[in-house]
């Protein structure tokens, strides 16, 4: 299944890269380019790959300059903080279980949960009327994206599972923002995520019980 996955991406990509660059369809290399590494980062995060970091620091520098062409600047400012959060997200993966291990599946907390809601309804209102301030093109979902994006985030760096409810979420907002804005592949992208991001969930499930049957999670 994996193999057939990787194929079909492969021959996708190769494919919108020839139609691009011959500009047989109205889409820019570097949308192109997003959706590539975008994919290939999903699916690296999927079977828990730590190259889904480097490639999704890439995917960010390619979102950057395609975001500032749309004036989605939360969206944009958003892939500038992913650079950053990839990297601590990095070392956390490889370094951030008990004495320094490798870091493994967890459910948050309650608490957790608690804060990331409080934090997350907060944030979206101040960055609601900052977008507004500077004449962004959809303030309010430009916010809520990017603050549900934040933490979704935040929980994959701790490989908590809940990461994966979130990133659903996010991604069907995505979606209709980005066929609003005309960035349709990248709305067919998103749209991709959402069915990864289910798949993403049944195989960490499958991971955390296969942990908690080796005594891994306490």
């Amino acid at each position: 299944m994996r193999k057939s996955t990787w194929s079909i991406l492969t021959l996708v990509s190769l494919g919108l890269l020839v139609l691009s660059f011959c500009k047989l369809v109205p889409i820019g290399l570097t949308e192109v380019f997003g959706f590539i590494t975008g994919a290939v980062c999903v699916l690296l995060v999927i079977e828990q790959n730590i190259w889904n970091f480097p490639i999704g620091i890439a995917n960010n520098v390619f979102f950057i300059v395609l975001f500032l062409s749309s004036r989605l600047y939360g969206d944009m400012a958003l892939q500038g903080v992913y650079v950053i959060l990839g990297v601590i997200g990095w070392w956390q993966w490889l370094h951030g279980g008990e004495h320094r291990t490798k870091l493994s599946i967890r459910h948050a907390s309650a608490g957790e949960i608690a804060i990331l809601v409080v934090v997350g309804l907060v944030a979206t209102v101040g960055l609601t009327v900052y977008f507004q301030s500077i004449n962004d093109a959809a303030p309010f979902l430009d916010a809520l994206t990017t603050v549900l994006s934040l933490i979704a985030q935040y929980l994959l760096n701790c490989k908590r599972i809940e990461n994966w409810y979130v990133w659903i979420t996010a991604d069907i907002l995505y979606v209709g923002l980005y066929v609003q804005k005309g960035l349709h592949l990248t709305a067919v992208l998103y749209a991709i995520f959402i069915a990864m991001c289910i798949a993403g969930l049944r195989s960490w499930s499958k991971s955390l019980q296969q942990q908690k049957g080796k005594g891994v999670v306490p």
